[in-house]
């Protein structure tokens, strides 16, 4: 049920970031705005958008969800293995997604410290 889910997910996520389906899309909200004056700009007429475009975006925050927590513990395992393959890379560094905001802080902290004393020399 899981690998069906997230076969769907990607596929919608794929769908969904082409320009066709902007385009889709935005040929759907003109359409919209044109059949106001048949429709007096009723009340009606304005749920219509409102409630469409709520459930489509509620259904595709999971969908999309899904497919960005999938690449993003992809990429994590990829850096994990990058970093383990190299004999001089802090191996700690392999689960930073643990680790605490301040940890993170402090860490980033350290790196851009080494950065500042990498571009003085290359200056």
């Amino acid at each position: 049920m899981k690998d069906l889910f997230h076969r769907f997910a990607r596929g919608c996520a794929e769908l969904v970031g082409a320009p066709w389906a902007f385009a889709g899309a935005l040929f759907l909200v003109v359409v919209w705005i044109l059949t106001g004056r048949y429709f007096g700009y009723s009340d009606t007429w304005q749920l219509v958008i409102n409630t469409g475009t709520t459930i489509i975006t509620f259904l595709i925050v999971f969908l999309l969800q899904n497919s960005q927590n999938h690449d993003s513990r992809a990429i994590h395992l990829k850096l994990d293995e990058l970093i383990h393959s190299v004999k001089t890379a802090r191996n700690k560094m392999i689960d930073l997604e643990d680790m605490s905001d301040d940890e993170l802080n402090r860490l980033h902290a350290e790196f851009e410290k080494f950065g500042e004393r990498l571009r003085k020399k290359d200056a």
